[in-house]
């Protein structure tokens, strides 16, 4: 994918979501290397009543890498909502990134330690009382305004960007986080559909030319690169290395500490991890032998559904290139994709744990 249509992808799938909508955040596209630590900065003071903080966050160029879309406050589009932010997670292969979103409740974000009330669960910056917005000032900067409260948290320092894989954090998503996600869901407003489509043409912001410490760090309103309410950041994370250090091998072995493939963020078969059975060790060797080959037959048989699923998949893909689809058609199959990708492997794991408890019981 070229750059002009990567960033396009990114900015139009933005867009898609922005009807309201009971599916989980949207799955933009996966990359080969981790996300950069999240720099330090302080925020902007808040330029008024009814703007909600939107952390900043590494977006991904695939000519020029990784550049920093800087923080900022954004009117809600509706009283009651609060904004989710966007995270990067590993999926057994690659680096997925995850589209924020607005909705009732603050849904899973990867743990991931944005600062300013999104400390990586929920947020702490404030809440609404019916159409009023309450600022909490131990995590907002807000002057001039009254609806405020002062609440404190225990908070981490961590300041890793993204979930599982070597180095990630390992946080999973609540049963109420699960629950939150098939929620009503309103996509980034077109403003900040603006914001990212500018940071992305501003060099100052690439991690190629800032190290991990953007001049921009975060703004007052979206779009707003210059000014009194632009803040720069005050130095690069502690964990920060330069990308050719976090550069993974997709083929590499997953990492203890992925997602498993069950709850994982594989988007086709040909990205799942290679699924692996306990050798028979029964003490029987007629035994053993039969139970290796009803390992071997079934996963011979689940195989052959990763191949025909993938070859169907690519079928899709090519009928998406003869039609000159669109960036947002794309991203609609991909979902469907994704989808169809994990209930496979969620009926392969569940055939291998019942051949195993067959296997156990018949010894």
């Amino acid at each position: 994918m070229s750059k002009k249509c990567l960033v396009t992808a990114v900015l139009l799938a933005l867009l898609v979501i922005a009807t309201p909508s009971r599916s989980s955040a949207a799955i933009i596209f996966s990359i080969g290397i981790a996300p950069p630590a999240l720099p330090v900065y302080v925020q902007p003071a808040c330029p008024g009543v009814g703007y909600i903080w939107t952390p900043g966050y590494w977006a991904y160029d695939d000519v020029d890498g990784y550049f920093w879309v800087p923080g900022t406050w954004v009117l809600a589009p509706e009283p009651g909502l609060l904004w989710t932010p966007g995270w990067w997670g590993w999926s057994g292969a690659l680096f997925v990134f995850h589209e924020g979103y607005w909705g009732p409740h603050v849904g899973f974000y990867g743990g991931i330690n944005y600062g300013f009330g999104y400390f990586g669960v929920g947020f702490e910056g404030g809440y609404w009382r019916g159409r009023d917005f309450f600022y909490n000032r131990a995590y907002s900067n807000v002057v001039n305004i009254t609806n405020v409260y002062n609440k404190t948290v225990i908070v981490n320092n961590v300041r890793v960007a993204y979930n599982g894989g070597a180095g990630g954090l390992t946080a999973r998503a609540t049963a109420q986080e699960e629950e939150w996600a098939h929620e009503r869901h309103v996509a980034a407003t077109s403003v900040q559909v603006e914001h990212v489509r500018s940071a992305s043409t501003n060099r100052e912001l690439f991690e190629s030319a800032n190290h991990g410490r953007p001049a921009i760090a975060a703004t007052a309103r979206p779009g707003e690169f210059s000014g009194g309410g632009v803040v720069r950041a005050s130095a690069a994370a502690p964990e920060y290395r330069p990308a050719n250090a976090r550069t993974v091998n997709a083929g590499a072995a997953r990492p203890e500490n992925a997602p498993r493939p069950e709850g994982g963020n594989a988007i086709h078969p040909n990205q799942l991890p290679q699924r692996t059975f306990a050798a028979p060790n029964t003490g029987n060797g007629k035994l053993d032998q039969r139970y290796q080959q009803q390992q071997q037959k079934l996963q011979a048989q689940q195989q052959r559904e990763r191949t025909q699923l993938q070859q169907k998949q690519e079928q899709e893909h090519q009928r998406l290139d003869q039609r000159h689809a669109s960036d947002s058609q794309r991203q609609q199959v991909e979902q469907k994709h994704q989808q169809q990708t994990q209930q496979l492997e969620q009926r392969h794991t569940q055939q291998q744990h019942q051949l195993e408890q067959n296997q156990q019981r018949r010894r």
